[in-house]
């Protein structure tokens, strides 16, 4: 399938790459924003106001999602074939008051355009006065992979964040259970499960004030999912304790409500709004991290920032190369046991592309790994291509050799080689940040195969052989490092 993308492309990607990160295309405009859900190929995530967004490929965001009852900070959980719907009918302070209701409801599909698409009548499983020191809004979902029971979270700074238990099958709240504070000191909260630990996500500062709201995201985890939940020095959510997950960073302004996504194994993306997102006239927008572990505690990963790096294998630490022959590089050496400490010391400069280049073949150029000598064929200049779109990991990618036109390109035969850039998707390349913070870096498409490539991963099948395989995250040979080479 060849790609409109590439008129005028020549011309971005010939300007020197600077540090920056591709942002989100189309509308990614909303407030509170569900944990994200797939439904028929396409992901929605619903906010506060009754709406929501829809997305075809995970990075180009558009209004469209469908959610009767207004209300405040929904979450969507699809249980079986159904989706659980549940939001917040009023409190956290809005219209005056703290008076809310958190219902429940279900559809079939989350699509609007389909036949199937029917809301149920809304449930209520939980409420609060205004007059005692909680508040029924913010509700997050968890089914318990271990038990199958579904948990409820939810709560404000005023007061605390309690824990309910709720029938999976009905949606409603499960008869005789009783309401447990579990957090104080934050809000939009999310539970989920990850290798026998239960971990609450709670949103600690102040929101709604755009570029001046400090919202971040803490976390504590507990070995029962009714608690204690305590951070990494031991305190006790329930006293005002949790770990930072993220704060604010490039441009980007109070980040809250936490979601999880697992793509695949080792690949996990978080959600959350900003309040302000500076290149996008301080609106609140959707936003999208790599989700890491890091001595079993989740933090948000960097959005991936285009520039020139170097290529590392994981595997034994080699650099992605261009396979051409070495140019030794021209120096007046002294015997370092006789070094004359009078003479003027002269920097020595960088090895050019103009000095190595001409002897390169023309035409297709393999590729391979080797000891990296900070030399021309081992910079790879790494371009965002967001008009081409995405996954919920980021936008497409082309890598090419930095100040050329040879680009990395996937083959019929499954393996990588270099060719002149063209209008091909077999040179549009997903980095995703993995979970134990090394990449994945696969083919968009491959020649001869039909569809998106969703199986096949930069592999290195030896030190100095990368090729095409089935990725695998528990062997290093599918994973990679970048890293700034300029």
């Amino acid at each position: 399938m060849k790609a409109k993308y590439l008129v005028g492309l020549s011309f971005i990607i010939c300007q020197l790459s600077v540090s920056r990160v591709a942002a989100q295309v189309g509308h990614p405009y909303i407030h509170d924003p569900s944990t994200i859900a797939e439904c028929d190929g396409k992901y929605y995530t619903f906010g506060t106001g009754g709406g929501g967004l829809i997305s075809e490929n995970g990075w180009s965001w558009h209004g469209g999602a469908e959610r009767p009852g207004g209300g405040a900070a929904p979450d969507v959980l699809k249980i079986g074939d159904r989706y659980l719907i549940i939001y917040g009918a009023t409190g956290g302070g809005l219209g005056g008051g703290h008076n809310g209701r958190i219902l429940t409801m279900w559809n079939k599909t989350l699509d609007p355009k389909s036949p199937d698409f029917h809301y149920t009548e809304a449930i209520e499983v939980a409420s609060s006065d205004g007059m005692e020191d909680q508040d029924a809004i913010d509700p997050g979902l968890l089914l318990d992979p271990t038990t199958g029971r579904l948990w409820c979270s939810y709560g404000t700074y005023f007061g605390s964040i309690r824990l309910i238990e709720l029938d999976p099958a009905t949606g409603k709240r499960m008869e005789g259970n009783i309401e447990q504070d579990i957090a104080i000191d934050c809000e939009a909260t999310d539970l989920i499960y990850r290798d026998g630990w239960y971990y609450l996500l709670g949103t600690h500062g102040t929101c709604c004030d755009g570029v001046n709201s400090t919202y971040n995201i803490v976390v504590g985890r507990s070995r029962s999912v009714t608690g204690p939940y305590l951070d990494n020095v031991g305190r006790d959510m329930l006293q005002g304790g949790g770990r930072m997950v993220i704060a604010a960073g490039d441009r980007l302004y109070g980040p809250g409500h936490f979601g999880r996504t697992i793509i695949d194994e080792g690949v996990e993306v978080m959600s959350c709004h900003y309040e302000a997102d500076l290149d996008q006239g301080g609106r609140s927008v959707l936003g999208l991290r790599p989700l890491l572990w890091k001595n079993g505690w989740p933090v948000a990963g960097d959005r991936f920032k285009e520039g020139i790096y170097e290529i590392e294998s994981e595997r034994r630490g080699y650099s992605l190369e261009l396979a051409v022959d070495f140019v030794r590089m021209k120096q007046e050496r002294e015997r370092f046991w006789q070094i004359d400490t009078t003479k003027e010391v002269k920097p020595l400069p960088d090895q050019t592309l103009q000095e190595v280049e001409g002897a390169w073949p023309q035409g297709e150029v393999g590729v391979r790994c080797g000891d990296y000598m900070f030399r021309p064929w081992q910079h790879w200049q790494v371009v965002p291509v967001p008009q081409r779109g995405g996954t919920l990991c980021g936008p497409l990618y082309v890598i090419r050799i930095a100040g050329t036109n040879r680009a990395l390109t996937a083959t019929d035969r499954l393996e990588v080689v270099t060719q002149e850039l063209a209008e091909s998707d077999a040179q549009l390349w997903r980095i995703e940040q993995l979970t134990d913070g090394t990449y994945r870096i696969m083919p968009y498409a491959i020649p001869g195969q039909e569809g998106r490539n969703t199986r096949y991963c930069l592999y290195s099948a030896g030190d100095s052989t990368p090729t095409l395989a089935p990725y695998d995250f528990s062997t290093d040979n599918s994973k990679w490092n970048f890293r700034h080479s300029r």
